[in-house]
């Protein structure tokens, strides 16, 4: 029961360690996405070559939305690494998986 017990805990680390490796990875683009479908509904014009105005409710959030869509140049990293960690995370848990067939045999 104890067995039992500990491999559910190791399944749920594993299952939050991919949804923080996949989320670490598609943040940027997640965050170019969001960026474009706020301009989109409010008429605002969002480039990388300057900051446009774009008023929201009052207030303008142009240099917000600025800043988040050039954010997705990060993806020029975090896509890599996701890549790098999702290939150690699955022979970390491929490794896991092998001990548990092993032992339950």
């Amino acid at each position: 029961m104890v067995a039992k017990r500990s491999r559910s805990r190791t399944v749920v680390w594993f299952l939050l360690a991919l949804a923080a490796i996949l989320l670490f990875a598609t943040a940027p683009i997640l965050s170019v996405f969001t960026v474009y479908s706020v301009a989109d509904a409010y008429g605002c014009r969002v480039d990388e070559a300057s900051v446009h105005p774009c008023v929201i409710n009052g207030t303008d959030y142009g240099e917000t939305l600025y800043q988040f869509g050039v954010m997705g140049w990060f993806m020029l990293i975090t896509i890599p690494a996701g890549a790098l960690l999702l290939a150690v995370w699955l022979v970390v848990a491929l490794i896991t998986l092998f001990r548990w067939h092993r032992k339950g045999a």
